[in-house]
């Protein structure tokens, strides 16, 4: 089991499996709806976003802490007009599984008064059917009671496939690992009346229409700053329904990734929640 993660600050301004692959051969046609808007749980409710400012606590692993993706949520959110404040605990390696097991995640989920939670599972168990029955699933339903009991909206955060793909276990490729880890994600999601931040599927835009602007580290699996900076827009257009102002916006990116990073962002968050 991971060590027991500690719950950090972020700073601002520091850096159906066949008709989801469909969406990420595609990318651009429309999804099957589900008659909830985007943002919204399953059950039709809408996340709290509060008036003078919000808390959200970020649980994950290191998918969450390179870059500090908490802390460029924060400087995003403060550009569409959103004063945040964001935590997270983001062990390297760490699964929902040792989170669900560590009192040192519990205690702060009843006592933050957080407004949003957000899952981050270990990048390969999604991908797994086995896996996710046996691991994520469970951990997840755990965590998403305890949150509830906390009034905090439970937020799933998808993440990409690995670059080259899971040979081993039979995905060859991104593409057809995506399409199991997003499964994955929106299975659990629907069950426990879960928000999806859908960060997959504005991935999947970037990475199939601008291939130049590259997503992945050199390990072919962690985010690169444009990775963190995409998953930090799609969260914030996700739960505050807005996007960022690049006018506001002081990063160091040129100026025509962050418009493109953003277009996905919101084209990914506006289409009807699988």
């Amino acid at each position: 089991m991971a060590a027991a993660p500690l719950i950090a600050p972020a700073h601002p301004g520091s850096y159906g499996a066949r008709h989801l692959l469909a969406v990420f051969l595609l990318l651009g046609v429309s999804l099957a709806a589900c008659g909830s808007l985007p943002g919204q749980t399953s059950d039709g409710t809408r996340p709290h976003t509060g008036d003078s400012g919000t808390r959200v606590l970020f649980i994950g692993n290191s998918y969450t802490f390179y870059n500090n993706l908490p802390g460029v949520f924060t400087t995003l959110a403060a550009a569409a007009g959103y004063e945040v404040t964001a935590e997270m605990a983001a062990p390297g390696g760490a699964r929902l599984e040792d989170h669900a097991n560590s009192p040192d995640i519990a205690r702060p989920i009843r006592t933050g008064l957080w407004s949003h939670v957000v899952l981050q599972e270990q990048s390969q168990i999604p991908s797994v059917e086995q896996a996710r029955q046996s691991q994520m699933f469970p951990a997840a339903r755990r965590l998403a009671q305890e949150i509830r009991s906390s009034r905090a909206a439970v937020v799933f955060f998808p993440t990409w496939g690995r670059k080259e793909g899971w040979p081993e276990n039979g995905m060859p490729d991104y593409v057809s690992m995506q399409a199991q880890i997003s499964l994955g994600y929106r299975q659990i999601a629907r069950e426990v009346k879960a928000i999806v931040a859908p960060v997959d599927i504005a991935w999947a835009g970037i990475a199939r229409q601008h291939p130049e602007i590259t997503l992945w580290q050199a390990d072919g699996s962690h985010p690169t700053l444009q990775g963190t900076f995409l998953a930090a827009a799609v969260l914030v257009r996700t739960l505050y329904r807005t996007m960022p102002d690049a006018r506001r916006l002081a990063v160091p990116l040129p100026p025509s990734q962050v418009s493109l990073l953003l277009q996905a962002a919101e084209k990914a968050a506006s289409l009807p929640v699988p």
